[in-house]
């Protein structure tokens, strides 16, 4: 019989030694005719969420076509070597050896804006990579203890942070349904508006009316049909494919030298811990799903992986690396387990990631469309924090003022952009990014209302008993 999966507390010790016998669903090699298609799932539910990163930060930076490709290659390359490493492992070193998908996170995206924002034109990647770097690093150092900490990252901390993830990156999409380039002069004009609502309601309508896989691959749909419908009105640029070669692997440090400045480090190494909790969670969740119980070794050699991907990622162009959400939604849906089909999956992004011009392809994908799906893909990240915070006793006064204040504190940079422009430029770069600012208050009220003094108080309830 399965192992049941255990909480943080009680995942403590190894995984028992498997009888000999039937082989474990997630173990099972699958033929062919059942591999493609379910890793095919698995690329559809994680191929927008890889490529928004590069996207996302090679805008902001100013990036040619050429550029955006080789950092949306870059990011490809590195999610499908994290990926064959956490599925397939390494000894007892790395690799959680569970169907699960890493890759950069959106996690990063805000964090990252706010130290390109403060940083020089030709050194905002190179700010970037340095803080990413020492993320990794720190990943790496505190991830064999990081159980403990666990509890200083409850639901209700952790759904402030992903909740603020969304509400804080919606207007980036917002800004690209407008036509993406605020300098032009056709900035916002209706026939970037009305290709962006078209986007909308085309996945609206997928997601509506279609049936098992074409449901679940309604965003990618909208954005190719809204691409498609793009090109009679001269709106998808070609240029970056035409340009960019059949094949090739990245080159190390082709943005520049990481530069490392400590509040941008600050930052990044907060995101982490956010994104330690997240792939800790999805750990113990999938390790359910499966059967096969999530111990704290197996949290140990995931959170491995997930550091020596982020330590690599920036050598190359990659970015912070965690693990896909959505992808366990597929293994739950689907009910296949098998981690080889991940792994298949993964071995896939690496392909893509070898050939630039494959993914120069998400490159001709107009900005208004990626407007109207942006606002499904990042409305969804709220709603998930939202459906986590729900989880986390919001019938409790004192939570619900935790909340309150966490949620305000990251909503700020959002509502006055120039609310910290008198701070000193370390705490410009914490602060004004929402998620770091939320995740600090939350954090912090946290452990005011839920540990402080908490053993004073028993100690004094069992004396009066």
């Amino acid at each position: 019989m399965a192992q049941p999966a255990l909480g943080p507390a009680a995942a403590i010790g190894p995984c028992p030694t498997q009888p000999d016998g039937p082989i474990h669903p997630v173990d099972e090699k699958l033929a062919p005719s059942r591999l493609l298609p379910a890793a095919l799932q698995h690329i559809a539910a994680m191929y927008a969420g890889v490529v928004t990163p590069p996207l996302i930060i090679g805008q902001a930076v100013g990036l040619d076509p050429a550029g955006m490709t080789r950092l949306i290659a870059a990011s490809l390359l590195i999610a499908g070597c994290a990926t064959l490493l956490q599925t397939l492992g390494i000894g007892g070193f790395a690799g959680n050896r569970l169907p699960f998908v890493n890759a950069a996170s959106s996690a990063g995206i805000a964090p990252m804006l706010a130290i390109a924002e403060t940083s020089a034109p030709g050194h905002q990647l190179p700010a970037i990579y340095g803080a990413v770097l020492v993320a990794g690093v720190f990943c790496l150092l505190i991830g064999p203890f990081f159980g403990r900490l666990l509890r200083f990252f409850p639901p209700l901390v952790t759904g402030v942070v992903i909740t603020l993830i969304g509400v804080t990156l919606m207007p980036v999409p917002v800004s690209w349904a407008q036509g993406g380039d605020k300098t032009a002069a056709d900035f916002g004009s209706m026939k970037y508006l009305a290709l962006a609502a078209f986007t909308l309601a085309v996945i609206l309508v997928i997601q509506r009316f279609g049936r098992g896989f074409l449901k679940q691959v309604a965003l990618l749909m909208g954005l190719l049909i809204g691409t498609l419908a793009a090109i009679p009105f001269g709106l998808a640029d070609f240029s970056a494919l035409r340009s960019a070669p059949l094949a090739a692997l990245p080159t190390p440090f082709a943005f520049g030298t990481p530069e490392f400045q400590p509040a941008a480090i600050l930052s990044l190494c907060i995101v982490m811990l956010v994104l330690m909790t997240e792939s800790s969670a999805g750990m113990l969740a999938l390790g359910e799903i499966c059967g096969r119980r999530t111990d704290g070794r197996t949290i140990t050699r995931g959170l491995r992986t997930d550091g020596i991907a982020t330590l690599i990622g920036p050598v190359f162009g990659g970015f912070p690396t965690s693990a896909f959400a959505q992808n366990v939604g597929v293994v739950s849906l689907t009910k296949v387990r098998s981690r080889y089909v991940v792994a298949a999956a993964g071995g896939a992004l690496l392909i893509l990631g070898v050939f630039p011009v494959l993914g120069a392809v998400v490159s001709l994908v107009p900005m208004p469309v990626l407007g109207g799906a942006g606002i499904v893909l990042f409305g969804s990240i709220a709603v998930s924090g939202i459906r986590t915070l729900s989880e986390a006793g919001l019938d409790d006064s004192s939570n619900i003022i935790l909340v309150a204040v966490a949620l305000g504190a990251g909503i700020i940079p959002l509502a006055a952009p120039g609310f910290y422009a008198g701070f000193p430029s370390w705490a410009q770069t914490v602060l004004g990014s929402g998620i770091s600012a939320g995740a600090l208050v939350a954090v912090l009220l946290n452990l005011f209302f839920h540990h402080l003094g908490t053993h004073s108080r028993t100690a004094v309830a069992l004396k009066s008993s």
